[in-house]
């Protein structure tokens, strides 16, 4: 098997990433050999997700490793209202979060599910080290579960907010978040000077500043400018993002302390430091 970014195939529908479910099965059957299926589920720019119950039927089909990015999306599993986002997640081989998103924890507290963990322990234990436990002893501890030897606790903060909130704190959480983009999107099409660029199915609103008479080919140059003036500003946060060639906006609603009225006011800053920076 063949690894590194060279072997690395992109199997796109359209501009914006979505897959191409017939290509890439074409492919696996001519490669003839083992591979890796990577899904999104939630992807950064609009929160978009990949078909991973489809996926996970040709990772069966070929004998492939279905691998799920599930940064922002795999807390959709939390409510009945997203959980048909992310269905056939569990078929995967394995899935990685990001804790410091929808979990509201400090950086570095990412963290990867396999459906056969001992594979971490082949894999990333020392057998020539007669001096460390080797991969079936209970004393390895997490050492056995990743490159690094010797690390932090990281897993704390994890624990500690699934040990107080629960599943019940993160489903109303989820569904607040999910209530509050629909909120945002709304806004975004009721403002004639705003352009909503996808469809909304988590917490990601992707949109851009869009006045009538600006040439469609200076758009990005002014939507550029308007992410550093809000950056500047400082009353409210969105980074900038590249989506189907355009340059646009991505709030995502994942904070615990989001509100409508921070929603509203988002929008009005976004008008007027827009407004100001057409203007100049």
């Amino acid at each position: 098997m063949c690894h590194g970014k060279d072997t690395v195939e992109v199997f796109a529908a359209d501009p914006v990433g979505r897959v191409d479910l017939a290509a890439m099965e074409a492919r696996l059957l001519a490669l003839g050999q083992p591979a890796v299926i990577i899904g999104n589920a939630g992807e950064v720019n609009a929160g978009d997700f990949d078909p991973i119950d489809a996926l996970a039927d040709l990772a069966e089909r070929y004998g492939a490793w279905l691998h799920v990015d599930g940064a922002f999306g795999a807390f959709a599993a939390c409510s009945r209202r997203s959980a048909h986002l992310v269905r056939g997640m569990e078929r995967a081989q394995s899935i990685a979060a990001d804790a410091h998103k929808w979990l509201n924890v400090p950086y570095e507290s990412g963290f990867a599910l396999l459906a056969d963990p001992t594979r971490l322990a082949r894999a990333f234990g020392m057998p020539g080290a007669p001096y460390l436990p080797d991969a079936s002893s209970p004393a390895g501890g997490y050492m056995m579960f990743g490159p690094e030897s010797s690390r932090r606790a990281r897993a704390i903060p994890i624990w500690a907010t699934l040990s107080a909130y629960g599943r019940d704190g993160y489903r109303a959480l989820v569904e607040r978040h999910l209530d509050l983009a629909a909120e945002l999107a709304r806004l975004v099409d009721e403002a004639p000077d705003l352009e909503r660029l996808a469809e909304v199915p988590l917490c990601i609103v992707c949109f851009r500043f869009a006045p009538a008479g600006v040439p469609a080919d200076e758009l990005d140059d002014l939507n550029r400018r308007l992410g550093a003036a809000l950056l500047a500003d400082g009353r409210v946060f969105a980074g900038t993002t590249v989506y189907a060639g355009q340059v646009a906006l991505r709030p995502a609603m994942t904070n615990w302390r989001i509100t409508t009225r921070d929603v509203r006011q988002f929008v009005d800053v976004v008008r007027e430091i827009g407004a100001r920076v057409f203007e100049s």
